[in-house]
């Protein structure tokens, strides 16, 4: 990874060129690292068409089927976790012991957790049959989810949300920091491998109030999840509720360090 990479846009199955690009830098060093897509609403009403798209096949597939591209998700991820983790902390700057002994590793483990859980997910029926009540539960996926996640957990939290909105037939459109998106754009290629249908999974990059906020307000998404600041997360609340999305909001996302004028800093 000496060299500066070119992230591009994930859109139907396919890495797509910018117009514009955003300079990434290695927080340890201060060196170029990346070059992340600079998207507009154009490049953001792609992704959702594409998404749109591929829902009803998606959504139509056997929980068991969906569950078994999840488990090659999983599996290419976790062939490739000391590539994964390398490229972690010299995009987000944490040890690497942290991103290969624990990040990593709990992010293959998202994608496997959701991949057994919708087998064992069940729809529900209660009778009560001398009342004449019959209560019956059944879930369905919302359509196209956006899924915007930070830059202090990329890759975990990103797998955190997508494991879930795929398991349970949704397709996805997400937007990783413009800080830390290289394991996200990683997480494209394996995605393809894998066998995941085109469309299913769509990834835009770029800033929040640019391409999310785009994402954000397309009418054909459905929910919204997002991890980050209070001020953007209300913001969202607001257009969400606006438009009547489903939304879920993870807030005051921080990561607090002390450093003492007696540390010993030693460089990983």
């Amino acid at each position: 990874m000496s060299d500066v990479i070119v992230i591009k846009n994930f859109i139907n199955g396919q890495f797509v060129e910018s117009k514009k690009y955003l300079d990434s830098f290695n927080p340890a060093t201060g060196q170029l690292l990346a070059r992340v897509p600079d998207s507009d609403a154009n490049d953001v009403e792609l992704a959702v068409a594409a998404a749109k798209n591929a829902f009803e096949e998606w959504s139509s597939k056997d929980p068991s089927e969906r569950s078994k591209l999840l488990h090659r998700v999983a599996d290419i991820l976790e062939s490739r976790l000391l590539e994964f983790a390398k490229a972690e902390s010299k995009d987000q700057g944490k040890p690497l012991w942290l991103a290969r002994k624990i990040e990593v590793p709990r992010a293959v483990l998202n994608i496997r957790h959701f991949a057994n859980t919708i087998l064992c997910d069940k729809e529900m029926c209660i009778n009560q049959p001398e009342d004449g009540i019959l209560n019956y539960t059944s879930r369905s996926p919302c359509g196209v989810a956006a899924i915007i996640v930070p830059w202090n957990l990329p890759l975990y939290l990103l797998t955190f949300k997508l494991g879930p909105a795929l398991a349970y037939g949704n397709t996805v459109v997400a937007k990783p920091s413009e800080f830390t998106s290289i394991t996200a754009w990683m997480l494209c290629s394996v995605i393809r491998e894998a066998g995941i249908p085109d469309g299913v999974v769509n990834m835009v990059f770029g800033y929040g109030p640019k391409a999310g906020e785009a994402l954000i307000r397309q009418p054909d998404v459905s929910i919204i999840t997002f991890t980050g600041s209070d001020r953007a997360g209300l913001h969202i609340a607001e257009v969400a509720g606006a438009m009547a999305k489903k939304v879920s909001l993870e807030k005051s996302k921080s990561e607090e360090t002390v450093l003492k004028t007696q540390a010993r800093m030693k460089r990983w």
